[in-house]
């Protein structure tokens, strides 16, 4: 069976979908996290296979291909994480593995599986409140993802698999209003500065100070939906000086203005 073939992709996207009876095939460049919301479905990913229900979900590495077939009625919700997208560890997909998610995942699963159900079809006027929608449930899906399933850590044998990133992604996230001092860092994880780097961007894929960047303004997309931060607040809870780094910074990144992100009508009136 041939796989799908996909348009590129450069920004998370969350989607609920539903799986027919006749298995299909795909592949694609970036990686995946399908989280079992409604139903249950089968897939196989480089040859082993799992069912998936409400209490589990699948990480698809990127160039992984996977075969699935939904069993009756059934909806998932699919995350699609392309490369230096989000602040995701790198070794989180070093191998694609069905996991068991907790309670907390399991409730915030349903409620952004309500919201994405309740979005009407995008039209143009929409793709700015669209694109809202899908940065801030990929980022609160995938912190609540690394906090529960990061503990086993990697199935590499390699020498950065002792390198634990969800103890470091609590850290950072725990110390976001802060400047970032490598060396605190290596010393709560029990390294010298110089391997705890090279370790570092082998379990992350990036440089700490370049994946802490990319969580403050994770982190900032998510704090911004609550109405009682101001933008003050937010710039300073994580981590910049003053708002006028944390604007530059965030309309860089996201191509609007956190006043202006803020200001945007919940995707599902859109």
């Amino acid at each position: 069976m041939n796989p799908h073939h996909h348009a590129p992709v450069t920004a998370p996207g969350v989607e609920l979908r539903r799986y027919g009876a006749v298995e299909e095939t795909d592949l694609h460049d970036f990686h995946q996290i399908v989280l079992g919301f409604d139903g249950a479905m089968e897939m196989t990913v480089d040859g082993v296979g799992e069912r998936i229900d409400c209490y589990s979900a699948w990480l698809i590495p990127a160039g992984a291909r996977h075969d699935y077939a939904g069993i009756g009625e059934n909806r998932q919700l699919v995350v699609d994480l392309p490369a230096a997208s989000l602040a995701v560890p790198e070794r989180l997909f070093d191998a694609a593995r069905a996991v068991r998610i907790d309670p907390a995942l399991t409730q915030l699963v349903q409620q952004i599986a309500q919201r994405a159900a309740q979005a009407t079809p995008p039209d143009a006027s929409a793709d700015a409140r669209a694109r809202r929608f899908h940065w801030d449930a990929s980022a609160r899906l995938c912190a609540a993802f690394i906090a529960q399933t990061g503990i086993a850590g990697s199935t590499s044998s390699d020498a950065a698999a002792g390198l634990d990133f969800a103890r470091i992604d609590r850290w950072l996230r725990a110390h976001l209003a802060e400047p970032l001092r490598i060396a605190d860092l290596a010393t709560h994880c029990g390294f010298g500065m110089r391997r705890f780097h090279q370790l570092f961007i082998e379990a992350f894929g990036e440089t700490p100070h370049r994946y802490l960047q990319r969580l403050r303004l994770d982190t900032a997309i998510t704090l911004l939906a609550d109405p009682r931060r101001t933008l003050v607040d937010v710039a300073l809870e994580v981590g910049f000086g003053d708002q006028s780094a944390f604007t530059h910074a965030f309309t860089r990144r996201f191509g609007l203005a956190p006043g202006q992100w803020r200001a945007l009508p919940d995707h599902a009136h859109c």
